[in-house]
């Protein structure tokens, strides 16, 4: 905790911007309902949702980052709860939410939690670090880097809506790499 505290004060002060794999599926988004930002960091994600109408729950380790987003919420009249939390050991309701974001978080025992949780007809918008990425960005530690494909694997249970992993072929300077993207649904 200590160490993702002292990250969130070292950060820009500058409002942090949503997950990408979350702005390019936007047209999937409900027009209401609930939402989860897992491990949002400073709310870049909840925000977004928020500002659309959706009711958002926000969650991650690190106070610093929770209290700068629980303000910027209020500055802006936003309807969004950032709590303090342990995501390791957070209880899961069964069909509770209708979007789920999680960006640059990899846990993989989660993943049949963070299914259960979605809603019938629910979204999960994901996006992680591969271990098939550019040196010297994202984690190092083989335990936080998806291998080829993982988040089809990991959340087969949903429906593929979206899938991303640019790797490193082609001409890197061009889309989007390092990370794979998935949008996955629950079947109804």
């Amino acid at each position: 905790m200590a160490k993702w505290n002292e990250r969130y004060r070292r950060a820009s002060p500058e409002s942090p911007e949503p997950a990408a794999v979350l702005t390019d599926g936007s047209h999937l988004l409900p027009a209401a309902g609930r939402a989860l930002d897992l491990a949002c960091g400073e709310g870049g994600s909840a925000l977004f949702l928020a500002r659309r109408g959706i009711d958002v729950t926000a969650r991650d380790i690190s106070a610093v980052a929770v209290d700068r987003l629980r303000a910027r919420a209020h500055v802006e009249g936003l309807r969004l709860t950032a709590e303090v939390t342990d995501i390791e050991r957070l209880p899961w309701p069964p069909d509770h939410y209708d979007v789920i974001v999680v960006s640059r978080y990899l846990q993989r025992a989660l993943a049949p939690a963070i299914m259960a949780s979605l809603n019938p007809g629910g979204l999960l918008f994901y996006q992680t670090f591969t271990a098939n990425k550019q040196p010297g960005i994202g984690p190092t530690n083989p335990n936080y880097l998806l291998g080829d494909n993982e988040l089809l694997d990991l959340f087969r249970g949903l429906k593929v809506r979206f899938y991303r992993e640019d790797a490193r072929c082609g001409n890197a300077a061009f889309g989007r790499r390092n990370e794979a993207y998935f949008v996955g649904q629950k079947p109804c």
